[in-house]
């Protein structure tokens, strides 16, 4: 199994849920801070469950690099526009009201120059005053996963194990597939999915290269910071 994003496809949404919280703080950002936004822009849209919640009234787009997490993301919003690319370097030579990048994708990105590109990409993609909405994975998130014990999740009639190791920056995600072949035999597989913790200031700095900051969130409604498991960035790109 070459690419470990199509690899997880077909257990992403069993193994996460639907993601009605994000979802649901996605759609305040829109009311509170651009309330006649109609185009939005998803990069790194998984199997389209982010684009899927934000209902019939806008125009959405998504991107991502698994061509297995697009074909889910078509089956799922069947509206939307997909392209398979990767969102550090994407060009779709049109401009939208919003970019998404949440979920942690942009932690899947392995440099810190790879973070700026995705976040001029995300610029590049926005009308003058278009709102970015980001959010990623902090140091503290992955500090708690590393101290977690593995996690069981049953999906039909197969069982994923996955767990984490921390390497500082790196945090290495091990999914291994026990895919049941008939009543008592099982095959195994193993991939693992790598992502990078980048401190909180580090990622203001490269969003403040492209945008002003509108405002900034942890998991429990304070101020982004290490300590907490997510950081959540709205910022404005620069009307100059």
């Amino acid at each position: 199994m070459t690419d470990p994003y199509d690899f997880f496809a077909p257990y992403y949404d069993a193994i996460n849920e639907e993601p009605f919280e994000r979802i649901a703080l996605i759609l305040s950002y829109l009311e509170d801070y651009h309330p006649t936004a109609r185009r939005i822009l998803e990069l790194g849209c998984g199997t389209g469950a982010v684009l899927a919640g934000l209902g019939s009234g806008y125009e959405l787009a998504g991107v991502d690099r698994s061509s297995g997490m697009l074909e889910m993301a078509r089956r799922r919003v069947p509206t939307a526009v997909f392209h398979q690319s990767d969102i550090a370097t994407v060009q779709l030579d049109e401009t939208f009201d919003v970019v998404l990048c949440v979920c942690d994708t942009i932690n899947h990105v392995t440099t810190i120059e790879g973070w700026r590109q995705v976040i001029e990409r995300a610029a590049s993609h926005l009308e003058p005053g278009g709102l970015l909405i980001l959010d990623f994975n902090t140091r503290g998130r992955f500090l708690d996963a590393a101290d977690s014990t593995p996690w069981a999740h049953e999906v039909d009639e197969n069982t994923l194990v996955m767990w984490c190791e921390f390497d500082e920056p790196l945090a290495t995600w091990h999914l291994r597939l026990f895919e049941r072949i008939n009543n008592d035999q099982f095959r195994r597989h193993h991939t693992t999915i790598t992502e990078l913790s980048v401190p909180t200031g580090i990622v203001l700095g490269l969003v403040g290269d492209f945008f002003d900051l509108v405002t900034t969130s942890d998991t429990e409604g304070g101020i982004a910071n290490d300590a907490s498991h997510r950081g959540v960035i709205v910022a404005r790109r620069f009307v100059r």
